[in-house]
C-alpha cells in the first residue's frame, strides 16, 4: 500500500500488506511435461560432466557437474535429462541449467534415490541447501563464518507480499519443529523470528523470540531488523553474517521439518502471483516449474513488453523470458502489462532531493550515481558511501527524472566487489 501526504516536502509512506484473514489454502499447479533446474556453477569444457543428455535421473538424485564440484541441485522427479547448457543472471554471473523430462510412469520406491536424514552440518550442507527457501547451510558450516544468531524471516521484506506471513500462519507448528532440528545441526544459541506488528494470529511459536516488525516500509529489511530489534548497527560493505546473523525464510524451516518426518526430500515451493489486473493467487508449484505453466494456468498471457518480475516491486528483478523456473529462494512473481510498466530514463539528475530525503541510512544518492554513472565505483564507496546503501529501492521510487537508482547502485556495487576480487 502506498499513502501520499498533501504536503509535497512529506515522504511518501510505503506499507506492508498484511495477511488476510482467510487462509485460503495454495492451488497446486501439477508438474509440467519439462522441468528446468538452476544449478550455480558454470561449464567447464575442459572437465567431463557426469550428467549426460538422455541419462536417468531418480527423484531426490543428487545432481552435479563434475566429481569434484560442490554445487548441485536435487532431481524433483524421475525421468530423463534432456539437456544442459549455459545460464547468465541479471549481472552476467554464468550458471548451468538443467532440462529433466518427468517420467509419470515412474513413481516406485526404486524411482527414488536413498535419502536418509540426519541431524549433522555434512548432511546438511550436502542434501539439504535446495530445498523450498533456500537454507544457507554452506554458509551455516563456513569455518570462517560464526553464527550466533538466526532471525526467521516470518514478515516479508518487500510491499504487496504476504508469502512469509501465510506461512508462519498456516504452518507455525512446522516452522518451531524446523527451528529445534535447525538449532540441533547448527549449535546456533539463540533464534528470533519477525512478525509484523499488526498481523492478528493465534500461532504459538514457543521459546522463540518474536521481533515485532513495523508497518512501515523498510522495516524489515535485514539491516534494519539488526538495529531495531538486535542492536547492531551494520558496518558499509559488511553482511550480516560478518555480524553473526544470518536471515532465514520460514518456509525453509518447514521444509526442514518435513524431510525429517517423512524422510524424503521436498520440492514444493510457495509462490504468491499477481496478475495484471492485481489479483493474489496463493500457489505450490515443484522447484523447476516454468513461469509460463503457472501464468498459463491463472490466464495470464504475456505480450511484448510486458513484463515479468521476480520478487516485490521495490526489490525484485524482471526476467526476459516465462520460461524462468521456480527457484528455492523464490517467493512472489508480478506481472505488468506494457501499459502500466514505468519508464525509465538515462536523463542527468535534476537535483530535486528526494533520493537523499528518503533514504534511510542517509547515503547522498544524487552524488553516488553520478559516479556510478562514470563507472568511477571505487570513489562512490569511499566518498558517498555506496556500501552503506541496504538496497531498499526507494530512492528510484521517488526519482522525479526517473533515473534507474536502484540498479545503478545494485551494478555498482557488484562491479565494485569484482574490481576488489581482481586486485
Amino acid at each position: 500500500m502506498i499513502k501520499r501526504s498533501f504536503f509535497a516536502l512529506s515522504k511518501p509512506r510505503l506499507t506492508y500488506d498484511l495477511l488476510d484473514a482467510d487462509l485460503k489454502a495454495p492451488e497446486t499447479i501439477p508438474v509440467p511435461g519439462s522441468l528446468t533446474l538452476l544449478l550455480p556453477e558454470a561449464i567447464d569444457s575442459t572437465k567431463k560432466a557426469l550428467i549426460t543428455q538422455g541419462g536417468a535421473v531418480k527423484k531426490g538424485e543428487k545432481l552435479k557437474l563434475y566429481e569434484d564440484s560442490t554445487a548441485y541441485v536435487l532431481s524433483p522427479c524421475a525421468g530423463s535429462i534432456r539437456g544442459f547448457d549455459s545460464y547468465s543472471d541479471d549481472f552476467g554471473n554464468t550458471a548451468t541449467y538443467i532440462l529433466i523430462k518427468p517420467d509419470p510412469t515412474k513413481t516406485g520406491a526404486e524411482d527414488s534415490a536413498e535419502f536418509k536424514p540426519a541431524e549433522d552440518l555434512e548432511f546438511a550442507v550436502n542434501y539439504l541447501g535446495q530445498l523450498p527457501g533456500a537454507l544457507p547451510f554452506a554458509l551455516l558450516a563456513d569455518e570462517n563464518t560464526t553464527i550466533k544468531t538466526i532471525v526467521i524471516t516470518g514478515a516479508d521484506t518487500d510491499i504487496l507480499s504476504d508469502a512469509c506471513q501465510y506461512v508462519c500462519t498456516a504452518y507455525a507448528d512446522e516452522v518451531v519443529e524446523g527451528s529445534r532440528l535447525l538449532k540441533r545441526i547448527t549449535q546456533v544459541p539463540k533464534i528470533c523470528i519477525t512478525l509484523p506488528e499488526k498481523l492478528e494470529t493465534q500461532a504459538n511459536f514457543g521459546a522463540i523470540q518474536a521481533l515485532k516488525t513495523s508497518e512501515v516500509y523498510p522495516a524489515t529489511l535485514p539491516a534494519m531488523v539488526m538495529k531495531d530489534h538486535l542492536d547492531m548497527v551494520l558496518p558499509a560493505g559488511k553482511t550480516p553474517e560478518d555480524m553473526g546473523v544470518c536471515f532465514i525464510r520460514a518456509e525453509a524451516l518447514v521444509s526442514l521439518a518435513r524431510v525429517f518426518k517423512t524422510e524424503q526430500p521436498v520440492f514444493e515451493k510457495i509462490v504468491t502471483l499477481i496478475d495484471k489486473a492485481g489479483n493474489k493467487h496463493r500457489l505450490t508449484a515443484a522447484i523447476g516449474t516454468p513461469l509460463s505453466k503457472i501464468l498459463a494456468r491463472f490466464n495470464v498471457h504475456i505480450n511484448d513488453q510486458d513484463r515479468i518480475i521476480i520478487g516485490g516491486p521495490m526489490r525484485g528483478f524482471a526476467t526476459f523470458t516465462p520460461h524462468h523456473p521456480v527457484t528455492p529462494e523464490m517467493d512472489m512473481v508480478i506481472v505488468q502489462d506494457k501499459d502500466t510498466v514505468a519508464e525509465l530514463s538515462d536523463t542527468p539528475c535534476v537535483n530535486c532531493g528526494e533520493c537523499v530525503r528518503i533514504c534511510p541510512v542517509n547515503v547522498p544518492v544524487n552524488l553516488v550515481v553520478r559516479y556510478l554513472e562514470a563507472d568511477e565505483y571505487e570513489e562512490a564507496a569511499d566518498k558517498f558511501d555506496l556500501e552503506s546503501c541496504i538496497e531498499c529501492g526507494l530512492c528510484a521510487f521517488v526519482c522525479k527524472a526517473r533515473i534507474p537508482l536502484y540498479q545503478y547502485i545494485r551494478l555498482g556495487k557488484h562491479e565494485l566487489h569484482a574490481l576488489r576480487a581482481d586486485a
